[in-house]
């Protein structure tokens, strides 16, 4: 009861998640995760990437509650308290702060949130991010306007009957949204559950 919450999806993907993050991360800097939920991947990630230091954020505040709560529970001295941050917004709380990043993370956000909120995470990275800094994504994408397997169009459905918002994002229409804010597709990985990893670069 130390408020702690669960996401099952976590246990299945984070080692497959942590393996690319060690390729395509900068070897130093803060890396800032945005739509961090329970706080489990951030809590698993931080000491993988030491010396780097792990920054949550999420715009929920039970959500961020447990987010300390794993903090708290590990001990852990390279993650950092977490953030109010909603990434739709113009302009982000840590732009608030003297603190510099060199990589954003965003797992499974942009397609249970509305296309607004990928157009304010991508705007957000070109704001943040220095020359050569990184935006990893992580989730269910269509390619070529195709879903990749029939579960994901099945997730998709369901999402779309959630919210008529939601929905599986077609990688090429991220893909051209991040080049308009100087952010260049470098490498696309296949994943656990037909999700992706996609990494760009920022000019």
């Amino acid at each position: 009861m130390d408020g702690r919450q669960y996401a099952p999806a976590t246990q299945r993907n984070r080692e497959p998640i942590l393996e690319i993050l060690l390729r395509v991360l900068p070897p130093e800097g803060n890396i800032l995760e945005i739509a961090s939920g329970t706080g489990e991947h951030a809590a698993f990630f931080a000491p993988h990437i030491a010396p780097r230091c792990w920054i949550p954020s999420d715009p929920d505040p039970q959500l961020r509650e447990s987010i300390a709560a794993w903090q708290n529970y590990f001990q852990l001295t390279n993650l950092h308290s977490p953030l109010d941050i909603d990434a739709a917004e113009s302009r982000w709380a840590i732009e608030d702060k003297e603190i510099k990043i060199q990589a954003l993370v965003n797992i499974n956000m942009i397609h249970i949130a509305p296309w607004s909120t990928c157009l304010g995470l991508i705007a957000g990275a070109n704001r943040l991010l220095p020359s050569g800094g990184i935006l990893y994504l992580y989730g269910p994408f269509k390619q070529g306007g195709k879903h990749t397997a029939p579960s994901n169009l099945t997730f998709d459905q369901f999402l779309r009957s959630q919210n008529s918002q939601w929905g599986v994002r077609d990688l090429d229409e991220v893909v051209a949204v991040a080049k308009s804010n100087n952010l260049e597709l470098q490498e696309t990985f296949a994943m656990p559950a037909n999700n992706l990893s996609v990494v760009f670069q920022h000019q």
